[in-house]
């Protein structure tokens, strides 16, 4: 049976958060079912059935790591809220995962596929990665060649775009808000982030989106072009702080960096 979380409740359950961030690659045919109205009703009304989770089964790229981190964490539901979130934002959950097990994962799933590319792959485990989303664009699009899958993109562009970032809104209007950010940099050795800037996001299409009433000075995750949700002071921080330390790991910490040998 259908369930609506309690919008009072500043805990966004696990499956509607999944469906907020994989909603705005989805929308452009990169990845899951093609069924993105769905995932954009569910991501808005909160609502939670069988449904929505056949949805997030179907996205290949994200649903093993949410397999993942369920079984090493102990958690069991792929789509509990810890588990959901770790995968997006990073977190303390996925320091306690072997890494053994990861690369086993890692292995099964990309081995095939990266051919002799995977030992290049591979170094990102024992430099400290762990399965969130930020490690599966920065050390898994290049090696895989998935950044080819993103049609008429710079690599650049892709890589900034498809990872989970953090804005500050500025103003709001309609379905679009002008929030703050950094973008991702190259500098011809080196992933960073640039200096804060304007950019506008979208909200809502038709009034329709994942975050109403925001005010100026919030903080929001972005993923694409759309805000997926409020950030907490403790989410902005985690995930700060995750996506710092995989640009540490591939600008520094593996002998093979996946983006170096993309962007040249």
């Amino acid at each position: 049976m259908s369930r609506e979380h309690d919008p009072a409740s500043p805990l966004t359950d696990g499956p509607t958060l999944f469906a907020r961030y994989a909603y705005p690659p989805n929308e452009r045919g990169y990845c899951g079912p093609a069924d993105h109205r769905s995932l954009l009703e569910y991501g808005a009304a909160r609502m939670v059935d069988p449904g929505l989770t056949q949805l997030a089964q179907g996205f290949a790229g994200a649903w093993p790591y949410l397999k993942l981190i369920a079984e090493a964490t102990g958690a069991g539901d792929p789509l509990a809220h810890d588990v959901v979130e770790g995968y997006w934002l990073g977190g303390p959950l996925l320091a306690g995962i072997d890494m053994t097990v990861f690369g086993m994962a890692l292995e099964d799933r990309f081995r095939r596929q990266t051919g002799p590319s995977w030992t290049f792959l591979a170094e990102s485990i024992p430099a400290g990665a762990v399965p969130n989303h930020c490690f599966h664009v920065f050390e898994v699009y290049p090696w895989t060649g998935l950044l080819a899958s993103y049609r008429g993109g710079n690599p650049l562009h892709i890589l900034d775009r498809c990872r989970i970032r953090w804005g500050q809104v500025v103003s709001t209007d309609a379905d679009q808000i002008v929030v703050r950010s950094r973008l991702l940099t190259w500098d011809g050795t080196a992933l960073g982030l640039g200096p804060p800037q304007l950019e506008t996001a979208t909200r809502a299409v038709a009034g329709l989106g994942f975050v109403d009433d925001l005010a100026s000075g919030e903080w929001v995750a972005l993923h694409w072009d759309w805000v997926c949700d409020r950030l907490t002071p403790g989410q902005l921080a985690t995930l700060r702080g995750s996506t710092r330390h995989q640009l540490a790991i591939t600008n520094r910490k593996v002998g093979h960096p996946g983006p170096a040998m993309v962007l040249g």
